[in-house]
């Protein structure tokens, strides 16, 4: 898929009278030459990974280098005593996003949506909304092509790669793609769909990339549990109907450039940030 602009995109899909994951379906079949069946069933293997890459994080111990093992299961206990804040459906989104960011960093099998170090996100957006409302497995299968869709105009337009624009380009795309898979499992409209990846790029914008000692656990774990709030919440506020002032179109271009000015020191080096702190080059030695 060619399109420069997610403006450009549900245009395509208006004109076209269809929703954004049928647009991007019947495209993608024509340009490889593949049915639309054989795509879902490319996609639902996608979502099962996904499904085990949770399942595998909250059930076998982790196996880290650096960062606190089992964070996700000690997170997901506190949520099923009642004690979270959040309460039992948004905080086990929590437990799921650390769940499969841990298994990435003990280099189990993870989707990369739309990279390892952001891989958490998406799988623990999507099934949180299934679950609390009841959703098909052919609804949310068609919301990853939605997601896609977002992920591929947004890299046509900069780089995803935490080494290019910081940790803004791969947890920011992960938690637009996530916005948008929300809002269309939940039957939003185009307009909510580029609201909420808009916000929740505009929550993120200037995030670096700072892993401590190079590794991908601090603090990426986290970041991915942060990342599914914010995309959860950006969904939710576009629904609601609220808006974003800057069009979606130029906040990408606002996150590419500040990707672009962004010191290299912070930008999966670890020479800045947290990996540069006095503990950061403790664990690093």
């Amino acid at each position: 898929m060619k399109y420069l602009s997610i403006k450009e995109l549900i245009n395509e899909a208006k004109k076209s009278d269809l929703r954004i994951s049928e647009l991007v379906k019947t495209s993608q079949s024509k340009e490889h030459n593949v049915s639309v069946d054989e795509l879902c069933a490319k996609m639902k293997k996608t979502y099962e990974v996904m499904k085990e890459s949770i399942e595998t994080g909250l059930s076998k111990k982790s196996n880290l280098k650096i960062e606190q093992n089992d964070a996700s299961k000690i997170y997901k206990k506190y949520v099923d005593d009642g004690k979270s804040i959040f309460g039992s459906k948004v905080g086990q989104a929590v437990a799921m996003a650390m769940a499969v960011s841990e298994v990435n960093a003990g280099m189990g099998k993870i989707v990369a949506a739309p990279t390892a170090g952001s891989c958490g996100i998406i799988p623990a957006a999507i099934v949180t909304i299934k679950n609390i409302y009841g959703i098909s497995e052919e609804k949310v299968i068609d919301s990853l092509f939605t997601a896609s869709a977002i992920g591929m105009v947004i890299s046509n337009v900069m780089d995803i790669a935490g080494a290019s624009g910081g940790c803004q380009a791969e947890c920011g795309v992960a938690q637009s793609m996530a916005a948008a898979a929300i809002v269309d499992m939940l039957d939003g409209d185009y307009e909510q769909i580029a609201n909420a990846v808009a916000i929740s790029l505009k929550n993120i914008e200037g995030l670096v990339c700072d892993p401590v000692a190079g590794l991908v656990e601090c603090p990426c774990i986290k970041r991915n549990a942060s990342g599914v709030i914010n995309a959860i919440l950006a969904a939710d506020m576009a629904l609601a109907g609220v808006v974003s002032i800057i069009p979606v179109d130029e906040v990408i271009q606002s996150v590419k450039q500040v990707g672009d000015i962004m010191d290299d020191r912070l930008k999966e080096t670890a020479m800045g940030g947290l990996a540069a702190t006095e503990t950061g080059k403790v664990i690093m030695k």
